[in-house]
């Protein structure tokens, strides 16, 4: 069994020597990163007795995105375990001749089957489930436009271009849940490992003590016309749910199976340890955890799957007797009991057929859903909408907040007056230079918006005709008493401590 030494229960034999924990990951955190968009380009067409032949800037490219999807080779999580960050390509920057600059590659990520997708406070992103199945993890940034794109009625020839936005990042946390149709629960050494690799062609490690399986061990069992897979979930002990033992690790490789099967142990000799009682404790921690997948799978609480109660090693006399006393107690809640024993193959026909059947009804009962092929949860959001509110850091200053005003100034390029004039016609449009005279902002207030603060100038008109100046320039902030933007530069690094306030900013 891949090298490892082997010894059953029954033998008397000490365990054989186990090799180290193999590096099955089943819960990693990632950080994704997505590519920057590129910037515009500000260019104007020049030929030969055409000095001045209009703007022709081309756009920058999209950033590429982080996608996950589902590939039926990956079984674990162990990739993002040694690399848990991932950063898509940047898009390239635009061109004059009207040439746009390329697009970043996306950067796809393989995952296993059965991987859901939660952020930080646990909330469920993506549930992957089938192959193909894809889910945007993050969101390339919008390429700038360049100044073709930007030319209008008003500014026929712009000497600017926008900046390309900055791609999405963010943390997540990738759980794998096990994408099984029988889950086998049962105290450590209750012989699930055993029986998995009866029923199928999986070679799981099995020892004689506690804890042997560090990993779900999977197998696919045929029988008749139905083919289903079986999961032998590491031993469950009392206080699983609450983190004791291995038993929270793995509980939720359960939460997908259609069918609970307890394997129990009926030839144990620890003291006060019994079938009804081992069941009767596990089914206790099966209550009380709580699967994650409850609103979207439609699988229900663990609580209301199926059982099946599988009294192992009765080839042992003293474990069939006991088997035969408390099968009766099994019934009475309903559940089909089946006695076996994995070293004499007895009982195992009969409890396949059964596991079949009620993977059968299950299926018939719950179909699955089409398998997605693309993931989207969009957030609600009105872009159009902003507020202002005074800063609490900045007496007489204020902060406003909104995507749009963000993602406008952060493609502003502030050394150019000519963009500056351009964010101010846009923000006046969206209304925010009537909301900060309604909020009673007085001229040379501190406004910050997004990562950017700078003085407010109500006097500067702004969505008027613009009189042509030079490139790069606006007429409107062709001020004496205005502040360059080494000055509002050198003024924030003063605020922050950072330099002497009497520092010259040449």
């Amino acid at each position: 069994m891949s090298g490892d030494t082997v010894h059953d229960h029954h033998a008397g034999a000490p365990a054989g020597k186990v090799s180290p924990m193999s590096r099955f990951i089943d819960r990693v955190a990632l950080h994704v990163s997505a590519g920057k968009g590129g910037n515009g380009c500000a260019s104007v067409h020049r030929e030969k007795f055409k000095p001045l032949g209009g703007p022709d800037g081309g756009n920058g490219g999209r950033g590429g995105a982080v996608i996950l999807e589902v590939d039926p080779g990956v079984h674990t999580l162990l990739d993002f375990h040694y690399h848990q960050h991932a950063k898509a390509e940047n898009g390239t920057q635009g061109m004059g001749g009207n040439r746009s600059g390329s697009n970043g590659d996306d950067l796809v990520l393989k995952v296993p089957d059965g991987t859901v997708v939660l952020d930080p406070d646990g909330t469920v992103l993506a549930d992957l489930v089938g192959v193909g199945t894809r889910f945007e993890a993050a969101s390339g940034g919008r390429g700038g436009l360049g100044n073709a794109a930007l030319a209008s009625k008003a500014r026929k020839a712009p000497g600017f271009a926008l900046l390309g936005e900055a791609g999405v990042e963010r943390d997540l946390v990738l759980e794998l849940k096990s994408v099984a149709d029988v889950g086998l629960v049962g105290f450590p050494s209750a012989g699930k490992s055993s029986l998995v690799a009866t029923l199928s062609a999986a070679k799981p490690k099995i020892a004689d003590y506690p804890f042997t399986t560090l990993t779900p061990n999977l197998g696919v069992v045929s029988s008749g016309d139905t083919t289903f897979t079986i999961a032998d979930v590491p031993g469950l002990i009392p206080g699983a749910s609450e983190g004791r033992g291995l038993g929270l690790e793995f509980l939720r490789h359960l939460e997908r199976t259609a069918v609970l099967a307890h394997v129990v142990d009926c030839a144990t000799l620890e003291p006060g340890r019994d079938p009804i009682s081992d069941v009767d404790a596990l089914e206790a921690e099966l209550a009380a955890y709580k699967p994650a997948l409850d609103a979207d799978s439609g699988l229900g609480d663990l609580a209301e799957r199926p059982r099946i109660v599988i009294l192992n090693k009765v080839d042992v006399p003293e474990a069939a007797e006991l088997a035969e006393m408390v099968t009766p107690d099994f019934e009475a809640r309903g559940w089909p009991v089946f006695s076996i024993s994995t070293v004499s193959h007895s009982g195992l026909r009969p409890l396949t057929f059964a596991l079949a059947k009620l993977v059968h009804d299950y299926r018939e009962a719950h179909p699955p859903a089409e398998p997605a092929r693309q993931v989207l949860r969009p957030v609600a959001r009105n872009e159009a909408a902003f507020t202002v509110v005074p800063d609490p850091e900045t007496p007489g200053g204020f902060v406003v907040r909104g995507t749009r005003p963000e993602r406008w100034v952060a493609q502003t390029q502030f050394d150019n007056d000519e963009a500056v004039g351009y964010l101010a016609d846009r923000l006046a449009r969206l209304g925010v230079e009537d909301e900060l005279v309604k909020q009673g902002a007085q001229p040379g207030a501190f406004v910050t918006i997004g990562d950017v603060g700078f003085e407010w100038e109500p006097q500067t008109p702004a969505g008027v005709d613009i009189t042509r100046t030079g490139r790069g320039t606006d007429a409107r902030l062709d001020q004496v008493d205005r502040i360059g933007a080494d000055e509002r530069k050198h003024a924030r690094r003063v605020r922050r401590g950072l330099v002497d306030p009497d520092e010259d900013t040449e």
